[in-house]
């Protein structure tokens, strides 16, 4: 996520969405009430009088804003929509008052207009725009003897390589290859730790070469492999590392991860529930008397509820006392689960009465 412009004045943020990831952060930025302008093209029709090739019209692109009131993020095909009453755009192209549902699109600027931008709806999209400068994942393509990697930026790809194992043909005895093999991979595990404490890494490529590599980082660097993710691709080198892009890998592993640490942390709240009950609160009056204790020292709170006014300040109650707040998706089993909760649920630091 980039944000292209910030007008604190009257409370608009533009904003431009670079992954699927981003998409998800903003249908929970997006709220019923806002001011929501991108640009959109409509087919017009004609009405010169003259003949036009086609009676479909003519398509024209311009900027059109809704006042929204219902916003639909559909988790499989990654698609945002938001719908509500058009308060912005040419009166001679489109009807005023008339509902319109826009579409919001990777790469596509999309201004935000709220009356009142919450700490935490802030801090969520500032936690999307730090994201994206980081290095998301790496892609290493192997195929034979030479290996290629691409760095997973927001911004595009990095290409590092090739890293050359040059191990001879039939000529050579098993035992010297399977040497030069063990070197070749050597050589990558160390470019690869060259970018730290990677979160994800896809090693892909034609043929067995991928999986041989991955069964020797399972054997020599196992904290690797545990991040390593395996894919087919029909070539080497950069098409093999465009293939994977075009496959959409990177997003599903990232979204992923993102799901199973929110799942990981639903898990312990209902492992501390049924081993010691004491030791956690649900429901909301009981999480936010525990909270005005100072007791709650993780509180998970589902995504549909934490903008709501009455909750805000009791997030920033728990961060302001040194506890940690995990905002959990409702699009997954462990989001399903809390919401059974009543959105709300702590783990604490002392028992309570």
């Amino acid at each position: 996520m980039r944000i292209v412009e910030e007008d604190e004045k009257n409370g608009v943020i533009e904003v431009v969405p670079e992954t699927l990831d981003d998409l998800w952060h903003l249908s929970h930025i997006i709220e019923e009430g806002d001011l929501l302008s991108a640009r959109t093209t409509r087919r017009i029709q004609d009405t010169s009088g003259e003949k036009i090739r086609s009676d479909r019209g003519v398509k024209k692109t311009f900027y059109l804003g809704i006042r929204v009131e219902n916003v639909s993020f559909h988790i499989y095909t990654g698609r945002l929509r938001a719908t509500g009453v058009i308060e912005q755009g040419p009166e001679d192209l489109v009807p005023m008052g008339s509902h319109h549902t826009l579409e919001v699109k990777l790469n596509t600027s999309l201004r935000i207009q709220k009356e009142h931008w919450s700490r935490w709806t802030l801090k969520r999209l500032r936690e999307a725009v730090r994201a994206s400068k980081n290095l998301r994942a790496i892609i290493l393509v192997i195929e034979d003897d030479v290996a290629e990697m691409g760095l997973i930026r927001q911004y595009g790809v990095e290409y590092r390589g090739p890293i050359t194992g040059h191990i001879p043909g039939k000529r050579i005895q098993q035992r010297d290859r399977s040497k030069l093999r063990r070197e070749f991979y050597e050589s990558i595990v160390e470019s690869l730790q060259k970018y730290g404490d990677l979160e994800t890494i896809i090693i892909a490529g034609p043929g067995f070469y991928k999986s041989d590599f991955h069964d020797y980082l399972m054997e020599k660097y196992p904290e690797i492999a545990k991040k390593a993710v395996l894919e087919n691709t029909g070539t080497g080198g950069r098409s093999g590392i465009s293939e994977v892009l075009r496959k959409g890998t990177v997003e599903r592993v990232s979204s992923e991860k993102r799901i199973a640490s929110e799942i990981r942390n639903v898990n312990e709240f209902l492992e501390k529930l049924a081993r010691d009950p004491d030791s956690v609160v649900y429901g909301k009056v009981e999480v936010m008397d525990a909270i005005n204790m100072g007791a709650v020292e993780k509180l998970l709170v589902l995504d549909r509820v934490v903008s709501r006014e009455d909750i805000e300040g009791y997030l920033d109650m728990v961060e302001g006392m040194g506890g940690s707040v995990v905002l959990i998706s409702s699009e997954h089993e462990g989001g399903k689960q809390l919401e059974s909760l009543g959105g709300l649920a702590g783990i604490l630091r002392f028992k309570i009465q």
